[in-house]
């Protein structure tokens, strides 16, 4: 993939590949396959935008946001962040990396250690990465955070179960942001939510990407929510992006017959409006990543599927003409 826009580009992808390894046997193992969860994906995000990354459970989006932060060590592939090749860091070089690049996790009740404060949890990065001077400047920031992300900072001593689920995604974004990265990788931050509480965190996410000039791979299942948070989107499909395009395109113009089965399937409030569009079934369910189909993966469960072209040959992510639209589709356009 390429952008006219490299000075504004802070990550780049390319050919990304996480696959681990399955074998069988206890005690003399042999290697019987892999999990194919990544499979060779390409984008980049701009300074300053969110990239929604959306696709059914099990498509690989969170091993994608979890490689993206050496969390997992890819297989293959390169990750550049702000023109630096990040893929092979030593643990020193990736330390400080991880200052830049932060991650919200899905479950608010789970990423926080019972066992600490809130002033601790959110107060840890700034003890890892030495990045306040003395107990009064650590104090003084925790309190700030707090206020940042809408709590009282009195409660900087209270333990996660003394708060709600959505006062503990709160402190979550609180702690991603407490060493002023660069960019956030939100894995499913509202998945776990009530609807009301889901959408005061994503009106602080954005609100804290206006304040601090932030950059979001947002991560999510749910499309309603990517539409309005995200200014690109890429879909996901059993390991391999399938279409990425502007927030406006993809909804209006989704190329791809997987997208256009996913937005099919959001409902709309008008019931007019809903009982005259177009619905498109997915028949069948995800197959194993363990054994991926040939060709298109999606052929199996496609309407629009000829043989033997898309059993035999996968389609390449590839770039519309004068259009922010990339589709992998042998019949893309048609």
């Amino acid at each position: 993939m390429s952008n006219n826009n490299n000075n504004g580009r802070l990550l780049e992808v390319k050919n990304l590949t996480m696959h681990f390894p399955v074998y069988r046997g206890l005690i003399l193992q042999k290697k019987i396959g892999d999990i194919r969860a990544v499979d060779g994906v390409d984008f980049f995000i701009n300074r300053g935008e969110t990239l929604g990354l959306v696709g059914e459970s099990g498509c690989g989006k969170t091993t994608t946001g979890r490689t993206l932060l050496q969390l997992e060590k890819p297989t293959d592939g390169q990750i550049i962040f702000d023109g630096q090749d990040i893929t092979h860091v030593d643990e020193k070089q990736l330390r400080t990396l991880r200052r830049r690049m932060q991650m919200i996790f899905q479950d608010p009740f789970g990423c926080l250690d019972p066992r600490m404060t809130a002033g601790d949890i959110i107060g840890e990065p700034l003890i890892i990465h030495n990045a306040v001077d003395g107990k009064d400047e650590y104090k003084q920031t925790i309190a700030e955070l707090l206020k940042t992300v809408g709590l009282n900072p009195g409660m900087a001593d209270r333990y996660p179960h003394e708060f709600s689920g959505g006062q503990r995604q709160r402190i979550g974004v609180a702690r991603a942001l407490s060493v002023k990265p660069d960019l956030i990788i939100c894995d499913e931050p509202v998945s776990a939510l009530d609807v009301s509480i889901q959408a005061q965190i994503i009106n602080l996410l954005e609100e804290l990407q206006e304040e601090f000039n932030l950059t979001y791979l947002f991560i999510a299942h749910d499309l309603a929510v990517v539409r309005h948070i995200s200014s690109r989107i890429a879909v996901m499909y059993l390991g391999d992006i399938v279409e990425i395009a502007t927030r406006y395109d993809l909804y209006h113009n989704p190329l791809n017959p997987y997208t256009q089965a996913l937005i099919a399937a959001v409902p709309i409030p008008d019931p007019e409006v809903e009982a005259k569009r177009e619905h498109i079934m997915i028949t069948g369910e995800v197959p194993s990543p363990f054994n991926p189909p040939a060709g298109c993966k999606f052929h199996p469960r496609c309407t629009r599927a000829e043989f033997p072209k898309c059993r035999e040959k996968a389609p390449k992510l590839e770039k519309l003409p004068d259009a922010d639209h990339w589709v992998a589709c042998h019949f893309a356009g048609r």
